[in-house]
């Protein structure tokens, strides 16, 4: 199949890779033109424009956004809708707000294009592991796009099949959920996203504890020497706390123990407020997914030892730098793994 894909950042770039990787074409546009020659010139059409972009896709366009969430998204979404027809497709994979999913749906509705909002989980290594999609918007669109989804998605890998499942959509296994109508990819990602905050807390918080226990505030008989990297290390072979979350971890402490690189200075991008948000208007009492927020609102005024195990596991999965980093500190949280390219988000002006 074709799609447009407008942002070229980490994951915007990785989902052309990948999707080209599975024989589709892709046609892509960023406004730092670099980023543009680069994917070209691994087989992918480069445009010059949005407009650009949409002329040289073939109808039934479908074009996916990949920008941060907010002016960036809305001006892209703005512009394409202007140009697109009806039947055509346009999708936002970022992290939108999901409410704001319903007014656009709406809007391009009214014009014949179909809106998709994908919530795209899968981090700076979804290339070779696939990316998890939860998807909202109309079935038909869905179905008409389901080559793409099945490419991007990791596909039943070695994951055990749970019995009688035969019966239900094949598509969750394979790591792509239609969740519902317009709002619904993006609402399930927030909650995914706020549900990895309490994650990522509860283990930064156990090591804290782990480093703590030889404190010389404790009685001498009291005190334990204890080695952190190898503990996480165990962890990960058979205990119940196993996870990906796990493994970015003691892959860290595995390279440094005290993790000197990172001050602790952890930020949120946004998700996990509307998780609490969206908990306030349900009245769902969300005790451990709000002290995770609150910490990392605490974690700019000070620093423990626990936030400089968010900041490495935050790194690990994402690429995301600590505000101040020195260039090239990015994308270390995988042995093995190449380093990744520091640099602001790229996206389409506001076309008004």
């Amino acid at each position: 199949m074709q799609l447009g894909m407008v942002g070229l950042g980490r994951m915007g770039a990785n989902l052309v890779r990948r999707l080209m990787r599975n024989s589709h074409e892709c046609v892509v546009f960023d406004r730092d033109e670099s980023a543009v020659r680069n994917l070209a010139s691994e087989g992918a059409l480069g445009a010059a424009s949005l407009e650009d972009l949409v002329a040289k896709l073939a109808p039934p366009r479908a074009v996916w956004v990949m920008l941060p969430a907010g002016e960036a998204t809305e001006g892209a979404v703005e512009a394409l809708g202007a140009l697109l027809s009806p039947g055509d497709t346009l999708i936002d994979g970022g992290n939108s707000f999901w409410k704001d999913d319903i007014r656009r749906a709406a809007s391009l509705s009214a014009k014949g294009i179909d809106y998709l909002d994908i919530g795209t989980s899968g981090g700076v290594w979804g290339l070779e592991r696939g990316y998890c999609l939860m998807i909202g918007g109309s079935a038909e669109a869905v179905h008409r796009l389901d080559l793409i989804f099945g490419a991007l998605a990791p596909g039943l890998g070695t994951i055990p099949r749970h019995p009688g499942w035969e019966e239900r959509d094949p598509r969750v296994e394979r790591g792509y959920l239609h969740a519902g109508g317009p709002g619904s990819g993006h609402f399930t990602k927030m909650i995914h996203n706020g549900i990895e905050y309490g994650m990522m807390q509860a283990l930064a918080e156990g090591f804290d504890i782990l480093r703590h226990a030889g404190d010389t505030s404790l009685q001498p008989e009291h005190r334990l020497q204890l080695d952190l990297a190898a503990t996480a290390e165990v962890w990960r072979r058979g205990s119940v706390i196993t996870s990906w979350l796990l493994d970015l971890s003691a892959a860290a402490l595995a390279r440094d123990g005290e993790l000197s690189r990172f001050s602790g200075h952890v930020s949120d991008s946004g998700e996990g407020r509307w998780t609490i948000q969206a908990a306030i208007e349900e009245a769902v009492p969300a005790e451990v997914l709000t002290a995770a927020l609150f910490a990392r609102f605490r974690s700019r005024q000070e620093h423990t030892f626990a936030e400089k195990m968010l900041s490495a596991m935050r790194e690990g999965f994402g690429g995301h730098v600590e505000p101040g980093a020195a260039p090239g500190e990015t994308g270390r949280g995988i042995p093995g793994r190449p380093a990744l390219t520091r640099g602001a988000p790229r996206y389409p002006a506001r076309n008004r």
